[in-house]
């Protein structure tokens, strides 16, 4: 799943594809929601939650929003 909340972000956003972590995959069904973690190239991080938007057979769309603040890079 996180290789394809990058993708989607980098499509979204004109930008090479982020570093995203996610910590389990999201079970399709409607309104599961997880958080992840891209981290830029400079260390700091933003938090990207995503929801599962609908289910299509083994196809899953899902919404990304990314925070709005980013976190410092840890020193």
């Amino acid at each position: 799943m996180a290789d394809t909340v990058a993708e989607k972000l980098a499509s979204t956003t004109g930008q090479p594809k982020p570093d995203i972590s996610c910590p389990e995959d999201l079970t399709g069904k409607v309104g599961t929601t997880t958080r992840c973690k891209l981290t830029a190239s400079d260390g700091s991080t933003l938090g990207v939650n995503v929801k599962v938007t609908g289910v299509d057979g083994k196809n899953i769309k899902f919404a990304i929003q990314a925070d709005d603040t980013p976190s410092p890079a840890a020193n």
